[in-house]
């Protein structure tokens, strides 16, 4: 007859392979969802972009099909259940609720209509609920596993955002910093096997970076504009996240939801003739002035057009949200980062002759904005060094990205994702 401690330690033995195994296919899963959402987004949403720009009837009338589009699914295809975003993973971590399996198709769809057809969000967000619904998924398969929902989930997510912005550590860091809040023995060992599955998937199939830069040295005297940048990104965070909730807050007295989609297409597609930038995540946007960042000079223009693209994008996102839309605040963040940083750095080379480096404070910028908008300033440092594939500005990238979550942490307290979670 077997002895107990000979018993227990078969269990044991046995528990960990199962684990391993659920990690391993966990990983593979959502790392193959994220690259194929990403590359599908990234090709329709190009392709119908062209098109809009050729054709201004056609930029009046994609919003309306993409919210129209999402609004049926909704009604006829997915039974009227309605998507939450993040706040749905939250709920399924703090409870015994699980995320069911229709959340993969309908966050990959939904997320993918919204980008493609002009509305000004991402697909990071529907990435991540549809990464947490595979391992949500996995752990009803076994008993055992149980006690270990929120490991699982957290590996999905983990395995998700690696594939979507090529960082291991960036995935691993949101799935503690934002997801779960703690760590045990399992949640490292499961998001380990995951993430290291997701990288080696996006390492096979030769992803490249986001954003193609050649970042140069920066120097010590740039580190008070750099602070700077941190503090107005803070504030600025603060005012994207009112937006989404004054939006949300305002569409849910519309009763009606086809009277939400009129005036959210409205409103984008009248926005989007005078800011093109802004038709969906704006990565295109991001990417051309990338290319001009260092030999741009600050006009009226240029600056008229920076101050319109910050006001503008949490509000068009925030509609985009609240008449329907499926994403988050990740893209958004990016890019407001992106042309905050671009700002900044144009007006104190103008009026203070500083002489910084214009593509660095972009850079820079898409870390504090988003450190600032979910209050993860580590999983900002390493997914934005990620997005360019360059650790050149680690240090500075750190420092700002404190200095902006906490300036946006003593202005107010809360997300997107923890005002909802709190209330």
């Amino acid at each position: 007859m077997r002895s107990i401690p000979s018993i227990k330690e078969n269990y044991t033995r046995i528990k960990w392979q199962k684990l391993v195994i659920a990690a391993l296919l966990i990983g593979f899963l959502a790392s193959l969802l994220a690259v194929f959402l990403k590359h599908s987004t990234e090709h329709y949403e190009a392709v119908f972009f062209a098109k809009a720009a050729s054709n201004n009837i056609l930029l009046a009338l994609f919003p309306f099909v993409g919210l129209s589009a999402i609004y049926f699914l909704r009604q006829y295809v997915f039974k009227k259940k309605e998507n939450k975003g993040i706040k749905e993973v939250f709920e399924s971590t703090a409870s015994k609720k699980n995320l069911p399996a229709y959340k993969i198709p309908s966050h990959f769809f939904n997320g993918f209509l919204t980008v493609i057809f002009g509305g000004s969000t991402g697909i990071e967000v529907s990435t991540v609920v549809a990464s947490a619904t595979i391992g949500s998924m996995a752990h009803k398969k076994e008993n055992f596993f149980r006690k270990y929902k929120t490991e699982l989930i957290c590996a999905g997510v983990a395995a998700g955002i690696t594939a979507l912005f090529n960082s291991p550590l960036a995935g691993m860091l949101f799935a503690y910093e934002v997801i779960s809040r703690k760590i045990s023995k399992v949640m490292v060992v499961t998001m380990v096997i995951a993430v290291g599955i997701a990288y080696a998937f996006v390492l096979m199939m030769e992803e490249q970076p986001l954003f193609v830069v050649t970042i140069r040295a920066w120097h010590w005297y740039a580190v008070p504009y750099f602070i700077v940048l941190g503090i107005i990104a803070g504030l600025h965070s603060v005012y994207l996240t009112k937006c989404v909730l004054f939006f949300k807050n305002r569409f849910s007295k519309i009763a009606v939801q086809y009277h939400k989609i009129l005036i959210g297409a409205v409103v984008l597609s009248g926005t989007l003739f005078v800011f093109p930038q802004l038709y969906g995540d704006g990565y295109h946007a991001i990417k051309e002035s990338i290319l001009s960042a260092d030999t741009a000079v600050l006009t009226l223009s240029l600056a008229a057009t920076c101050i319109g693209l910050l006001i503008m994008k949490p509000i068009l996102t925030s509609i985009t949200l609240s008449a329907g839309g499926d994403g988050g605040v990740f893209a958004p963040s990016i890019f407001i980062g992106a042309f905050l940083g671009l700002f900044v750095a144009l007006f104190v080379n103008t009026f203070f002759n500083a002489g910084v480096i214009p593509l660095n404070f972009m850079v820079i910028g898409m870390a504090a904005m988003l450190s600032a908008s979910i209050h993860a300033p580590f999983t900002a440092l390493f997914l934005v060094c990620g997005l360019v594939n360059d650790y050149s500005l680690l240090l500075p990238i750190l420092v700002v990205c404190l200095v902006s979550k906490y300036t946006a942490q003593k202005v107010y307290p809360f997300t997107v994702y923890t005002y909802t979670t709190a209330k």
